[in-house]
């Protein structure tokens, strides 16, 4: 080894990003296995790296022992033959001995180059991981790569290779090679394989990182995206509210003359935009998530604090339902309710059989008390002791 070395971890420090540290490390730990391997020193070995010089030392460690108890001229050292190295040296003292023999060097630098081809293989992983990892739930602009029948393959910046499954594929997309896409990294792992990044063009957090790009009161949390129901491709609701009372959140998001929501729009390939008012009050925000349609009324299931029935005009059925029921099911997934629509025609039948599930909750007879056993009796007092009671007593 040489200042060559040195020269050449420099140049890879600087060029891969691996640090010179690290091969260092996996330098000595090379030469250490390969002295194991091939000598019986093995156990008290020591390999050091002149970080100056690129200079390589392979030392045996030896302890100090009387001369009497001298056993094993491997690990240990007499004491008389220590003094005549250096009168200083006393009993159980440590001395290393130069031990590289002739033939090691081409035996160290044949294993030094695998380990050392795999640790700089597993330091660019880490590097490559860490770094994509810091992304993961952001958006990043990648250039489409190639197709086969399970994957889209995305080139991201630094040529990482990413890959989009068909269900993070938009179904009203064709991609092409070198096409440059905005995609949300969605999931980082670190496998045996090296790291594996996955991006997506369908998930619900790509609508809301293109809001924050596009509308700076989300990016700073004036305005904020409290949920988001999504088919891909083809429509989103997205409920928002405000916290400034100035500030409408609905016409923010919208931009002037729909300029903002039109650039999120574009980017998705002509996906709809329903943008509704998030509100603590449930029965509202359930009647705003069924936006374009009027509702009348919210009735809630007395039995189910999760579903409700919602009343609208006879002549808007439809359009609260929607085509093939996605307004209705977007607006469940936005609010989390089960929502069933009804014409303003059967309000009366529903506002009866909503009567009659309140009075039959109401009614319901309380679960009868169960009389203690003896037996359980016993067990109850044995359970409650006496130390039990002490310590709750001194807990309070």
């Amino acid at each position: 080894m040489s200042k060559e070395m040195i020269a050449a971890l420099d140049a890879l420090e600087q060029e891969k990003g691996v640090k010179k540290e690290i091969v260092i490390e996996s330098l000595e730990a090379a030469l250490e296995a390969a002295y194991k391997r091939n000598y019986d020193q093995a156990q008290n070995v020591e390999v050091t790296f002149d970080k100056k010089k690129g200079d390589i030392k392979v030392m045996a460690v030896k302890t100090v022992v009387p001369d009497d108890e001298f056993e094993d001229d491997t690990t240990q050292v007499s004491l008389k033959e220590a003094l005549k190295l250096n009168r200083a040296y006393e009993l159980g003292d440590e001395i290393r001995f130069k031990v590289t023999p002739k033939d090691f060097g081409r035996i160290a630098a044949q294993t030094a180059k695998q380990v050392i081809i795999q640790r700089v293989r597993e330091a660019e992983r880490a590097i490559v991981y860490d770094k994509f990892a810091e992304y993961e739930d952001e958006i990043i602009t990648g250039e489409v790569e190639r197709q086969d029948n399970r994957y889209l393959f995305v080139t991201l910046p630094g040529n990482q290779e990413a890959v989009m499954t068909q269900q993070d594929q938009m179904p009203n997309e064709t991609y092409r090679m070198h096409d440059r896409i905005k995609v949300l990294v969605s999931k980082v792992e670190n496998n045996a394989k090296g790291p594996q990044v996955f991006v997506s063009r369908t998930h619900p957090d790509l609508v809301k990182r293109l809001f924050e790009q596009e509308v700076p009161e989300v990016f700073d949390g004036t305005v904020e995206i409290m949920s988001i129901a999504r088919e891909a491709g083809d429509r989103s609701k997205i409920a928002v509210k405000s916290n400034n009372a100035d500030l409408d959140p609905v016409g923010t998001m919208v931009g002037q003359r729909g300029a903002r929501v039109q650039s999120v729009v574009t980017e998705l390939s002509g996906e709809n935009m329903d943008i509704v008012e998030w509100t603590e009050d449930q029965a509202q925000f359930i009647a705003n998530a069924l936006n374009p349609a009027e509702v009348v009324d919210v009735i809630f299931d007395p039995e189910n604090e999760r579903a409700a029935t919602v009343i609208v005009p006879d002549f808007q059925l439809s359009l609260a339902i929607g085509k093939k029921g996605q307004n209705a099911r977007l607006a469940a997934k936005l609010t989390n309710f089960k929502i069933d629509i009804k014409p303003e025609s059967e309000a009366d039948t529903v506002f009866e059989q909503m009567q009659a599930a309140k009075t039959a909750v109401a009614n319901k007879p309380a679960e009868p008390a169960v009389d203690a056993t003896p037996a359980d009796e016993a067990a109850i007092e044995a359970a409650v002791s006496e130390d039990f009671a002490s310590d709750l007593f001194d807990a309070e």
